[in-house]
């Protein structure tokens, strides 16, 4: 039987494969709503299964709904708007057409994770782990970097994409901090609790916004109710995973381990459209198993 201290490791890779599936289910939804409404829907329609999430937490280990400390609260504000605000720099970046170098300097937020969960949570790191971190994260730039773009000759998106993996690390430190707070229950009803709470925060914002300035884009959710839902589902059942290892250890292990993302992303390539892997890209992939492997090891 596996050890409790070991379940990061499964909850981890279903969150980043749930995310990937996610990903693909949101991505037609942006035509008819901006990226603004398609990441809503993500919120809105994952907030009802979160709540499923905490009741079927609840019964399976009869604890009581928890009542946090006061703490919990600016650790939570911090992951929920650090996540929206990484996804607005995110897209402003690639906005000025770099898409495939924001998406790799957006990798660097394990090693960000690191040091912000090092800095605010006193989360341990040795020698090991920091190898493996870079490693993994280096592995990701070269898989995702293409020679003789132009795109780095612009230094706004490079400093957009390093802000907002600034704040995606941001974010992940300030969940992980508010589920530890959690008093008095397992680490399965804390981690489900928060992300109740953080997607209740995150849609709440998103919507009067979307209220504010772009009334019709809701409109438009309700009326594409189904794929939404699907994808809704999708966003809850990953962040749920994504908890449940914030819950058992620190921020950067699990960011680091869910670079396996792109390794998922390159079976897909080649398996549904048969496309070989360079040698570039396979130096990369050699090395994100590398940084796992021995991340986990560590």
């Amino acid at each position: 039987m596996i050890s409790t201290s070991l379940l990061w490791i499964p909850f981890t890779l279903a969150a980043a494969l749930g995310q990937v599936v996610r990903n693909a289910t949101q991505r037609h939804l942006t035509g008819p709503l901006g990226t603004l409404g398609a990441t809503n829907v993500r919120f809105l329609f994952g907030f009802p299964f979160s709540l499923v999430f905490l009741a079927l937490a609840l019964a399976a280990t009869g604890d009581r709904l928890p009542w946090p400390v006061g703490v919990f609260w600016p650790w939570l504000l911090l992951g929920a708007l650090s996540q929206i605000a990484a996804t607005g720099l995110m897209l402003a970046a690639m906005a000025d057409r770099s898409f495939v170098v924001t998406t790799a300097y957006l990798k660097t937020e394990a090693i960000q994770t690191a040091i912000f969960g090092f800095v605010f949570l006193n989360d341990t790191l040795n020698a090991l782990k920091i190898t493996a971190i870079v490693i993994a994260t280096v592995g990701v730039v070269i898989t995702a970097l293409r020679p003789g773009g132009k795109d780095l000759a612009s230094l706004r998106p490079t400093v957009l994409g390093l802000v907002a993996a600034a704040f995606f690390a941001l974010s992940a430190v300030g969940f992980r901090g508010a589920i530890i707070v959690v008093p008095d229950v397992t680490f399965v009803t804390a981690a489900s609790f928060t992300l109740v709470i953080g997607l209740f925060v995150q849609t709440l914002v998103l919507s009067i916004y979307l209220v504010w300035r772009a009334p019709d884009v809701l409109t438009s959710i309700m009326k594409l109710w189904r794929p939404s839902l699907f994808a809704g589902f999708m966003g809850a059942a990953a962040s749920q995973f994504w908890f449940l290892a914030f819950a058992l250890t620190a921020a950067a292990n699990v960011r680091t381990l869910a670079l396996v993302e792109v390794l998922f992303a390159q079976a897909i390539a080649y398996f549904s459209f048969k496309q070989t892997p360079t040698l570039r890209e396979a130096l990369g992939i050699a090395l994100i198993v590398a940084g796992v492997v021995l991340l986990i090891s560590a």
